[in-house]
């Protein structure tokens, strides 16, 4: 218990799913956590739920103004940042044949550039007292993911800037860490639009598609390990890429 007593979160994408419940469960252990979102109602209803640790805000991360004003209302309102959970993204299907220029751009703008803009303003608000960067990627910026190629350049985009930025941070003596979150599937309703909308001949990325229920993890699983990085417990963890993927990865037959 109070694993993550007397911290302050930002968690990005806190309405529903993952975001949601890496909230609840930094709440929980004594994080005092601004959850946001571009979908107000869903997140104040998260923000009501947890309580008087919580505050929501209307963010769209590919917005620079929007960070700017993230972050300084957050440290009105609980005091300077530690902990910074960049969760929000989107998923569309196109392999790189039918992908247009608009869709991959769109992908871009929110999973690559609204994750660097995360990062940059992080760093700058906690690089005299130190903090932890928790990024959300993805196993498809390991492993080939046919189906979703501008997503999977995104989350592989996400996965080096963490890499360099633990590294600024090591090389400037700033006591931040950065580090990447590699699921595969998460029962949320993101990817469950995606298998409802996916003809079975093009869910080409799934090698049991009969055995979804082994191959998705919930979004409590995903929490826990963020949870995790953001403790102190994990303090000589830095730049790694987590996989958190039930051996999906490294399953052969």
């Amino acid at each position: 218990m109070n694993r993550v007593e007397g911290k302050v979160a930002i968690v990005t994408g806190a309405a529903s799913g993952v975001g949601a419940e890496d909230a609840r469960m930094l709440a929980r252990e004594g994080a005092k956590v601004v959850l946001t979102d571009v979908n107000e109602d869903a997140g104040q209803k998260v923000a009501a739920e947890i309580g008087a640790s919580a505050l929501f805000l209307r963010h769209d991360i590919a917005s620079e103004d929007d960070w700017q004003a993230v972050f300084k209302a957050t440290a009105n309102y609980f005091g300077a940042v530690d902990i910074l959970v960049n969760n929000a993204a989107i998923l569309a299907y196109g392999t790189i044949e039918d992908t247009s220029l608009e869709l991959w751009q769109r992908i871009q703008r929110v999973n690559a550039d609204g994750y660097f803009l995360g990062c940059k303003y992080a760093v700058q608000a906690m690089k005299e007292r130190g903090g932890t960067i928790i990024n959300m990627s993805s196993l498809s910026a390991i492993s080939g993911l046919s189906s979703f190629v501008a997503y999977s350049a995104s989350k592989g985009a996400v996965t080096a800037m963490t890499r360099s930025i633990a590294a600024y941070c090591k090389s400037k003596n700033y006591k931040i860490r950065c580090n990447s979150i590699h699921p595969d599937g998460i029962k949320t309703s993101m990817t469950a639009g995606v298998y409802g909308t996916l003809k079975p001949g093009q869910a080409v990325f799934l090698r049991d598609a009969k055995n979804l229920p082994g191959r998705l993890a919930e979004p409590s699983d995903i929490a826990n390990l963020v949870l995790f990085l953001a403790s102190d417990e994990s303090r000589f963890i830095n730049g790694a890429e987590l996989r958190i993927d039930n051996g999906w990865s490294i399953w052969a037959d």
